[in-house]
């Protein structure tokens, strides 16, 4: 399973590339390898705000309908377009042209809350017990 190094991790199974003060948010490819074949993505609209811990929106798979939790709080500025027609993207490529939403971090120091990608891959192996 790949958790690239670059990339910070929450533990509701969403990664975070930060730019600057933006960051790129999808769900890792444990979360997508858990949830199956993806079938429908809700995302907020542009210029919604997030808050750090809390839904910003749906995942529906063929197994289940699963909340998304944000990884930071910010302003939404961007959302994949390109989901909406094929949710598929998140099982094929998670952490490219699968990415959900961008957001303009309101409080970078809630990166500090995040995982690193070993500590995330100690985190899921010790959540499968």
């Amino acid at each position: 399973m790949d958790f690239p190094k670059e990339l910070k991790y929450h533990k509701e199974h969403c990664w975070v590339k930060v730019e600057g003060n933006r960051a790129l948010i999808g769900i890792t490819e444990h979360a997508q390898e858990e949830l199956g074949d993806i079938v429908y993505v809700e995302l907020p609209e542009r210029g919604s705000e997030t808050e750090q811990d809390e839904s910003f929106g749906t995942v529906e798979s063929a197994k289940a309908i699963s909340e998304l939790f944000a990884p930071v709080s910010g302003h939404v500025v961007d959302i994949n377009d390109d989901l909406a027609d094929q949710p598929e993207l998140i099982n094929d490529d998670p952490y490219e042209s699968g990415w959900m939403i961008e957001i303009e971090m309101s409080d970078t120091s809630e990166l500090k809350n995040l995982l690193t990608a070993d500590q995330y891959k100690k985190y899921i192996e010790e959540e499968k017990g």
